[in-house]
Formats: structure tokens, C-alpha cells, sequence
């Protein structure tokens, strides 16, 4: 007998089964990991999510729910994480990724959240070949394929700084190593990577342009890796780390992006216009002086 006419049939002896499958099959609502109040507690505390629309943010708390859900938070060192700490990484993690999704997230599980900055050992090769040791203490490290590593203190958003976001940086290292070592440049098909490498390489070599100048203004008497010369670095738009490498740049560069948008859009319109169209932000009024962003 065919299908409708099955259904006809059953319908006709009184055989109505549509009320048992509905219950059957009806989805329930997920229920998140982590309560509403903890999400707003702590975006409240990052004053650059103020700009997002409404709606934007909803969509926001969906998907850093469910990245709690499918990553394993781990305190070391006598580090306790609580849900204000998971919804404090999760939030910055998944701003960049609201258009993206949670599969660029998908080749690691654990974060590893330290109480203070950790120590990490360090060999590098020079031109000559002799091999340089060294200890570097660190705010946070992303490992390809592996853990993200945390220092709570870096990122508190009750302790942060404008432009800074240690979560977002080491997250941006995570999109960039999706298609192999980290070099400032995510998967992106053959015309685009072209563009944004030529883009980024213009960025880049502006930035370090920029912060040669402002090394050659700091006095003699003057420790470039002093506090005293702090005053002098502030005059760059950017953090002086982002001078490191394209894939430090890069990192850097996105904290801004999402941070401090107008570091990068006045000085790097350029980046800021490719930045937008990977990151699928849009701006409406309130990042240019009318409006929220959206995605």
C-alpha cells in the first residue's frame, strides 16, 4: 500500500499515531552549562562587548555555552575554575568565531588555566647555528593541536586593559594553525590568501616601521624594557609584541580588531576591511559612532 494511503487508512480505523511520535520525537530545549546571571555577570565586565547589537550577544552566549560544554577546563597549581572563570575564557574565545562556528575549535579539548604567569623554556637557532636557551615567563600559550595555557591574572576581565585580550591572542593562534604552523595567515582559499598576505605584509612592516621610530625617541638613560619607557610605547596603536613575527602581528592585531576597533581601522584600514570579511564582523553605528557590531 502506499505511504499515503497507509496514513489514510490508519487515520480511518482510528489509528492516529501523529500524537505518540510527537512525544516521541519532540526536541526538548537544551538546557546550558552555565546560568544566565554568570554570562552577564561577566560580559558586564568587558566593556568592548558593549558594542554588540542584541542580538549579537544572544548568539554570543549560545555558542560560549556550548564551547564550556565541549572543552575540559583544568586548573593547575592549586587553580580553582569556577563557572565565572570558564564564561570568562569562553566569551573571549568565541567573539572571533561567532561566523566562524565551533569546528575551527575542534582539534582540542583542554585548557589549562594557571593561577600567575607560567615558565616556559625556550631554544632558538641563530643565523650562525649556536643554539640560545633560555626561560620566557608567559601570560598564555596555544600549542598546535593541542591545550590552550591560561595565566588567570591576564585575563580577569575585572583586571582588564584596553586594546588586550591574552584569550583572544592565543585563540587567533588557534585559527592561524588550522592549516599548519602558526605564520599570521588562517586557511583561506587561493585569491584571498594572496590578498592578505600582500595586506598583512603592508600592516606589518608599517607597525615595525612605527615602533623603530619610537625606540629611537627613548633617552639613553632610558631602559627600553624599563616602565619608564612605557610612555613611549603607548604611542604605537598596537602592543610592541606584534612586532615579533606576521603570526604574533596577526594575534596582536585581532586583539585590537575586537577590542579596540579604531587602533586598527584609522591606522590599518586595509587590515580592518580584511579583518571584517574573515571574521564576518559588521560594523554598524556603534563602533563608527552610531550603532552596535553585528554578525
Amino acid at each position: 500500500m502506499p505511504r499515503s494511503k497507509r496514513k489514510v487508512a490508519a487515520i480511518a480505523y482510528g489509528l492516529d499515531f501523529r500524537p505518540m511520535f510527537s512525544r516521541f520525537f519532540k526536541r526538548h530545549p537544551r538546557q546550558p552549562v552555565i546560568e544566565r546571571p554568570v554570562w552577564e555577570a561577566c560580559a558586564a565586565q568587558m566593556p568592548f562587548l558593549e558594542e554588540l547589537d542584541a542580538g549579537s550577544l544572544e548568539k554570543l552566549f549560545d555558542l560560549a555555552d556550548r564551547f564550556a560544554e565541549q572543552k575540559d577546563f583544568t586548573g593547575t597549581h592549586g587553580f580553582e575554575v569556577t563557572d565565572s572563570v570558564r564564561a570568562a575564557i569562553a566569551l573571549q574565545a568565541c567573539l572571533p568565531i561567532l561566523r566562524l562556528g565551533l569546528d575551527v575549535y575542534a582539534d582540542f579539548v583542554e585548557i589549562i588555566v594557571y593561577p600567575d604567569r607560567f615558565m616556559t623554556p625556550r631554544s632558538v637557532v641563530d643565523e650562525s647555528g649556536v643554539v640560545h636557551e633560555s626561560v620566557e615567563e608567559l601570560s598564555g600559550e596555544t600549542m598546535p593541536g593541542g591545550p590552550v595555557v591560561l595565566a588567570w591574572p591576564d585575563i580577569d576581565p575585572a583586571m582588564g586593559a584596553p586594546g588586550l585580550s591574552v584569550v583572544i591572542h592565543e585563540f587567533a593562534h588557534k585559527l592561524d594553525m588550522l592549516d599548519g604552523e602558526a605564520d599570521g595567515i588562517p586557511p583561506l582559499n587561493q585569491a584571498a590568501r594572496a590578498r592578505w598576505i600582500e595586506r598583512l605584509e603592508a600592516a606589518y612592516s608599517q607597525f615595525c616601521d612605527m615602533l623603530e621610530r619610537v625606540e629611537s625617541e627613548i633617552p639613553i638613560d632610558i631602559d627600553p624594557e624599563s616602565e619608564a619607557a612605557d610612555r613611549y610605547y603607548a604611542r604605537l596603536p598596537l602592543d610592541a609584541y606584534a612586532a615579533t613575527d606576521h603570526a604574533e602581528f596577526f594575534a596582536v592585531a585581532s586583539e585590537a580588531f575586537f577590542t579596540m576597533p579604531e587602533a586598527i581601522r584609522d591606522i590599518f584600514p586595509d587590515l580592518h576591511e580584511m579583518f571584517t570579511e574573515y571574521f564576518g564582523w559588521r560594523e554598524s553605528a556603534a563602533t563608527t559612532g552610531s550603532g552596535g557590531p553585528a554578525y
